[in-house]
């Protein structure tokens, strides 16, 4: 595609504040192909921090917004009574055609009922869902999704799932037919509940590459590169992956360090450890797509640091060019008319 790439960013998201976000913009301007990036949230705040860093000027815009919605706050409630919040205003910059995506660090509630309200879902999906990329040991990554926001679902849904995030990994990830599996309890066919049942005979006849049921047990040996299931699951599954990690590496560091003899072997190794250790770290990777919108929003992790921003961003660029929300319409539309969806 040859259109212009701007993304506008939730500046106000981060625990860490503003920094973050106006760091990690001026870092994607010098690694990535993006035209423009809208820094959206108090002008006051983010005018003395980008006075100090060395960019294009005609590249960043900031774009007013003086309120801010905080985490303890219901989602809904928040959407209709923040206009003027840098998640509200963003969202409605996407919107509008001001911006090609929106990148935001902050609540996961209101983002995704923001974007659901204010962005709109595709014609024909029953609900957009949140995909991360979860690390394994032969593909690079797979796709899990739903990752948290639908906690209650129909089977329908975790087949138009299964379909955005073969469409996500073709066309960002590049891998050619992926094979999906739905999470399950068991390998078998007739394993699981009534959901994951009535699931497994959609998607057995959809049109997507399905193999079949996926025990948790094989998501890091890279099983399938589209892990489907309900956000309830998702969710579960994401934590656990991401406490798992942190607490082996914690673990690891310090059997590492017990020893002199051990301390050599950990400096030897110490390359290798780290490119494991980036693989978990979502910094490396960007955000969390919520796809399935008529536009492409980004959920970054609350304590995102530059880096995280800057990768969010980059996320962007790729998912534009690859004009992924167009792909998934065409899939959407001929799985409509097969599955009688």
């Amino acid at each position: 595609m040859n259109r212009e790439i701007v993304v506008a960013v939730d500046a106000m998201g981060a625990d860490a504040g503003a920094e973050v976000a106006v760091l990690g913009a001026v870092q994607a301007l010098h690694n990535s192909k993006v035209d423009r990036i809208l820094l959206v949230g108090n002008d006051s705040q983010i005018a003395p921090l980008l006075g100090v860093q060395k960019y294009d000027k005609s590249r960043i815009e900031v774009v007013d917004a003086k309120e801010v919605i905080t985490p303890d706050e219901a989602p809904v409630a928040a959407i209709k009574a923040k206009k003027d919040s840098s998640m509200v205003v963003g969202l409605g910059l996407l919107k509008q055609g001001r911006a090609s995506a929106f990148v935001s660090a902050g609540s996961t509630g209101a983002l995704l009922t923001g974007a659901t309200t204010i962005v709109g879902r595709i014609k024909g999906i029953k609900r957009p869902a949140l995909g991360v990329l979860l690390p394994n040991t032969t593909s690079g990554y797979t796709f899990l999704i739903d990752a948290g926001a639908n906690v209650d679902v129909r089977p329908e849904y975790l087949v138009q799932f299964a379909q955005m995030g073969s469409v996500y990994m073709e066309h960002i990830m590049g891998i050619g037919n992926p094979k999906v599996g739905l999470v399950n309890v068991g390998a078998e066919k007739e394993k699981g509940n009534a959901l994951t049942k009535a699931a497994y005979e959609l998607l057995e006849t959809s049109n997507v590459n399905f193999v079949g049921n996926l025990e948790a047990r094989e998501l890091p040996a890279g099983e399938c590169h589209v892990a489907v299931c309900d956000g309830f699951v998702g969710n579960v599954v994401l934590k656990y992956a991401e406490g798992i990690a942190k607490g082996f590496f914690s673990m690891l560091k310090q059997e590492l360090l017990a020893k002199f003899s051990t301390k050599i072997g950990a400096a030897l190794a110490k390359p290798a450890f780290k490119n494991i250790r980036d693989s978990f770290d979502y910094a490396e990777v960007g955000g969390a797509a919520f796809i399935g919108l008529n536009g492409l929003v980004i959920k970054a992790h609350g304590s995102s640091n530059a880096k995280a921003i800057m990768n969010s961003i980059k996320q962007c660029e790729r998912f534009i060019q690859a004009d992924v929300v167009g792909k998934i319409k065409n899939v959407i539309d001929r799985g409509d008319d097969e599955n009688g969806i």
